[in-house]
């Protein structure tokens, strides 16, 4: 069965949004505190600013990328319609060839029957020039008779075959002109394709010069964007300076913490961070209450005597939590932890972290003991909803989580846990 809440009334601390890159502490005065803040907020401005170009580059290149998409598909097309009209026009020539075949033959034989029919009509004319007299007595009048039909049937005949070839040359050629007319129309659209298609070529050009041109602007706004994020860390590995001024521990040494608890845990170091730095800026709010005013007495004071006893400490002399508008403070160190809920982990708390007995004002143990909560509260399953979840487990316990109430704090947290995760990235480490 899970534990609740480390505390479940207790001094919400304010939450710090900056990531801080600690440097060995410094004094700086209130003039030098004050410009560093006035500068960590216009460099920070001007990083959300840049952010926000760098997204609009982002839609416009892929808008540009759509576009050229579309090009493409249009570019195909219109290589596959000349490509069929090629085809087509290929196929109508062969057409245009063959009937031109046809006419030549119809021609040939429009001549030899023109040719036949003007001997003909010169044996007829002679025939007709030829008295019967004459027929009669170079042959007999039955064979000059019989010559008169032949000659006449002969004739008729060329004459029914000149009309049907006349009409079929006359076809021919009327269908040898429509295709003409089609292998032109054809030619004339192969050109506008041809056209069309370098057209398209250009235009896409000029899309992939833009596409490029995005890509490079977005290369630019996120090498400043990251340049700015260093500034920052710098500005703030200065602020902490001063505010860490009374304490040995540097940002370094609490990612290390972080990053030996999350080996134990599976909880990511940035998450663990995100709690430390919500709950108390890293161990630097650990809180202004005394455990005689803001514990619960008994479930707390005695517990909390009883850690104090067992670490050699003067209970009194140890900063808690001090009681809110509301409720019981007395939480302790940097994860938080109320005494009633420290006991109940204190030996996976020293088993993991392996001091013993452990202490829940030492930044190395209580990042073990932040991860610990963490997991089983399920945040190692590494996702934003189970990480989130987690949190406001951490918070308000299982049964409170998914109040709206307390929604603030899992997106503080989370919003935190993104900043260190960023500066993470940008250290590579």
């Amino acid at each position: 069965m899970r534990t609740q809440r480390p505390f479940l009334v207790r001094a919400l601390v304010s939450t710090v949004t900056f990531l801080p890159l600690f440097v060995a502490a410094q004094t700086l005065d209130d003039a030098q505190r004050a410009a560093l803040q006035a500068q960590l907020a216009q460099v920070q401005t001007e990083i959300q600013q840049n952010q926000v170009q760098l997204e609009a580059q982002q839609k416009q290149r892929t808008s540009y990328e759509r576009d050229v998409a579309i090009l493409d598909s249009q570019i195909q097309q219109a290589q596959l319609q000349i490509k069929q009209r090629d085809l087509t026009i290929k196929q109508l020539k062969n057409g245009i060839a063959t009937q031109s075949q046809g006419i030549s033959a119809l021609d040939v034989k429009v001549g030899n029957g023109e040719d036949a029919l003007a001997q003909i009509l010169r044996l007829t004319q002679q025939i007709d020039d030829t008295s019967f007299a004459e027929l009669a007595l170079g042959n007999s009048l039955n064979d000059a008779l019989q010559d008169l039909d032949d000659f006449e049937r002969i004739r008729a005949a060329l004459g029914t075959s000149f009309t049907t070839m006349a009409a079929q040359r006359s076809d021919l050629s009327a269908r040898k002109q429509d295709l003409e007319d089609k292998q032109q129309e054809e030619q004339d659209l192969l050109r506008l394709q041809v056209l069309q298609q370098n057209s398209l070529k250009n235009t896409e050009q000029q899309k992939q010069k833009l596409v490029a041109q995005a890509k490079g602007q977005e290369a630019a706004y996120t090498q400043l964007i990251s340049d700015k994020q260093q500034t920052a860390a710098q500005i703030q590995a200065q602020l902490f300076a001063l505010n860490n001024a009374n304490q040995t521990t540097s940002f370094g040494d609490m990612y290390k913490y972080a990053k030996e608890a999350s080996l134990k845990t599976g909880v990511r170091p940035a998450v663990i961070l995100g709690i430390l730095s919500e709950e108390s800026n890293l161990g630097q709010n650990v809180g202004t209450g005394n455990w005689k005013i803001d514990m619960k007495a008994p479930r707390d004071t005695v517990p909390f005597q009883q850690i104090c006893a067992s670490l050699g400490l003067n209970p009194d002399a140890m900063p808690v939590s001090a009681t809110p508008g509301y409720g019981y403070g007395g939480a302790m160190g940097p994860a938080q932890f109320i005494p009633s809920t420290w006991v109940l982990y204190q030996d996976r708390i020293a088993q993991a972290s392996g001091q013993q007995p452990p202490n829940p004002w030492d930044p190395r143990t209580a990042a073990f003991a932040a991860a610990i909560l963490m997991q089983d509260n399920g945040a190692d399953a590494q996702t934003p909803a189970a990480e989130r979840l987690a949190a406001l487990r951490y918070l308000a316990g299982w049964k409170n989580a998914g109040k709206a109430a307390y929604a603030f704090y899992g997106d503080d947290v989370m919003a935190l846990a993104d900043k260190f995760q960023a500066q993470i990235n940008i250290l590579g480490r």
